[in-house]
């Protein structure tokens, strides 16, 4: 079992475990409990988000014997061979379209299908990577999709369904399924690292949930082999950093508070830094244009982090809290407009470390630029000064017996 990846580890049995995806599996249980169930259907959506593990669960649930049934009763002989890490039922074939989507391979499954099933209620296919059926597969196909016999149920499952030809689709129930919300992926990592037994820092979790961008199997595996080199003190923040290649939250709080005060020598010295520590100057101006996305929208909407409009820790949002604040609303926007410019600019750049330098001056003067934001942005460090200045110490109070000079306003 250790030995096996995580994503297999944890891989769902049932609908119910299947996270993100409600508006597919509720419809799906819905079907089973009132025994419509179609006898093609087409999974489509980014990888890794469970399209053939609920191709596989729809396959549980019909051939299951109380079933059909949303619920698998996990005992039964069908329900033990499709369980996560059964042997498989001879009556369940999925089908690799990459390796097998020529008209030879199309014209033997046909002939096989209509063979009764071996021993469950139906025989099912579940074709995987469905776009990569050739036209003339699908046209193969088509007549034994389009009626066929009692025990045969057809399940597509692809991540371009805009590939799958028209005849096929017309005659499949289409379930588009979505990336997962960051904040159920959290969750989740969570309760997996939870039965792991692996401690794992704050700030780590939304790491992972970032690499992933929604496709709980690519999360799984970064999660896996975080826990894979996990000390006995779990995975720390630090260690998540290095191994991923973001950029330690330090350097973006330094070079956010050197663009605050206008500090060039700060700002450069940072730079320094990062390419000195080995990091990459693309990977580090990305992640400054994440940490300028936060701050204009806490700049918005302060209460962004109760909300769940930023994924971060607590502590890291009353900091990023405490950034906004200082900055104004047009500095803010032209900063992350500027870094973002930056960032297509560095693509096939000979010197990252210069364009990265160059982000920087263009951040730190916006004198140099005659455009209206630029402008917005220099009344923003006016209107900051005048307010430091103003909430500056009183002035002395005049000394005992003085007496103010002609034309000298009266104290």
């Amino acid at each position: 079992m250790s030995s096996l990846a995580l994503y297999r580890r944890y891989r769902p049995e049932s609908f119910a475990e299947v996270i993100g995806q409600e508006h597919v599996t509720d419809p799906l249980q819905q079907a089973l409990r009132n025994n419509r169930v179609n006898h093609a259907y087409l999974f489509s959506g980014p990888r890794g988000c469970g399209k053939t593990t609920s191709a596989r669960i729809l396959a549980r649930c019909l051939n299951c014997e109380q079933g059909p049934t949303p619920t698998p009763c996990g005992e039964c002989q069908s329900c033990r061979d499709l369980a996560r890490n059964g042997p498989g039922s001879i009556d369940v074939i999925e089908i690799d379209a990459a390796s097998h989507g020529g008209v030879d391979d199309a014209r033997d499954l046909r002939e096989k299908a209509f063979f009764g099933p071996a021993g469950s209620r139906y025989k099912i296919y579940i074709i995987d990577e469905a776009h990569m059926v050739t036209p003339q597969g699908f046209n193969a196909l088509l007549k034994v999709v389009e009626e066929p016999p009692e025990h045969l149920k057809f399940i597509f499952a692809t991540t371009e369904p805009e590939k799958v030809i028209g005849t096929i689709r017309s005659r499949t129930h289409h379930y588009p399924f979505r990336l997962v919300p960051p904040g159920t992926l959290r969750d989740y990592l969570g309760e997996v690292c939870g039965k792991e037994d692996i401690p794992v820092a704050d700030g780590v979790l939304p790491l992972v949930v970032r690499a992933g961008a929604g496709s709980v199997r690519d999360s799984m595996s970064v999660m896996d082999q975080l826990l894979a080199g996990a000390t006995e003190e779990g995975v720390t923040y630090a260690m998540a950093t290095g191994l991923l290649g973001y950029t330690d939250g330090s350097l973006l709080d330094s070079v956010v508070d050197a663009f605050a005060a206008g500090d060039g020598a700060a700002a450069f010295e940072i730079v320094d830094r990062v390419i000195e520590g080995g990091n990459d100057p693309r990977r580090f101006v990305a992640d400054l244009l994440e940490r300028l996305r936060d701050l204009v929208i806490l700049a918005a909407v302060p209460d962004a982090g109760e909300k769940g409009l930023i994924d971060a820790p607590a502590d890291v949002v009353e900091r990023m809290q405490a950034q906004a604040s200082v900055f104004g609303a047009a500095e803010l926007s032209r900063a992350a407009d500027l870094v973002n410019t930056g960032l297509t600019e560095m693509r096939g750049a000979t010197s990252p470390r210069l364009q990265l330098e160059l982000i920087c001056a263009r951040v730190l003067l916006p004198a140099a630029f005659d455009d209206e934001r630029s402008t917005q942005a220099r009344l923003d460090r006016l209107e900051r000064g005048a307010a430091a200045f103003s909430a500056g110490p009183p002035a002395a109070a005049p000394p005992m017996g003085y007496v103010p000079g002609p034309g000298a306003a009266p104290h």
